[in-house]
């Protein structure tokens, strides 16, 4: 079934007027919204539908300041948000194939040691770009975010994913309503010809 253009209000929502916030107001983000966060970012494609992104939601002072510490300048940031997010891999995501994509094996795609880096490059690839649909499913739902890298990777693994090995933090961020006293002049955007080519 073929689509039609969204309304250029919702393309200004997603895109052309969104931005990364350093801070949000004091309104709160409730379990729903996050629950709808993901019903949206779920539908997003990754390849032979690995979704390998393990979402973590700080909800609370003591879990946000745990993930905070490991966030050098980016710690207040954190604390201060209603939600923060560690965006998340599972580097074995190829145990669930057989009932995340039952079509063919594709878990035996990924099997053996000499496949270790296949499934670290897929599993990157693919939770980022579940982080991207994050971002853009909350934007959809009338929230803001604040995606940022700048954390000590291993200690926010070994804080928060001991349990699970094998999931690797890949990104974080903050989550709200933005302040848009927190943000500055958008940084520029190059016109299509600039990064284009169309052979």
């Amino acid at each position: 079934m073929a689509g039609e253009p969204l309304p250029y209000a919702a393309l200004d929502q997603l895109f052309r007027t969104a931005r990364t916030y350093n801070g949000y107001l004091d309104r709160p983000v409730s379990a729903e919204q996050l629950h709808a966060i993901w019903d949206l970012m779920k539908f997003g494609p990754t390849s032979a539908n690995q979704m390998p992104a393990r979402i973590l939601w700080l909800t609370t002072p003591e879990a946000k300041g745990r993930l905070a510490q490991h966030a050098g300048g980016n710690g207040d940031k954190i604390r201060k948000a209603p939600v923060s997010v560690v965006i998340a891999m599972d580097e074995d995501f190829h145990e669930h194939l057989p009932w995340l994509f039952p079509h063919t094996d594709a878990r035996a795609w990924f099997l053996g040691e000499e496949k270790e880096a296949l499934r670290k490059a897929s599993a990157f690839r693919n939770s980022t770009l579940q982080g991207a649909y994050f971002i853009m499913a909350a934007r959809a739902l009338g929230l803001d975010t604040g995606p940022m890298s700048g954390f000590d990777n291993a200690a926010v693994d070994a804080e928060f994913f001991a349990a699970e090995p094998n999931w690797k933090s890949n990104f974080i961020s903050t989550l709200g309503y933005g302040d848009p006293a927190t943000i500055f002049g958008r940084s520029p955007r190059p016109e299509f010809e600039v990064f284009n080519r169309v052979l």
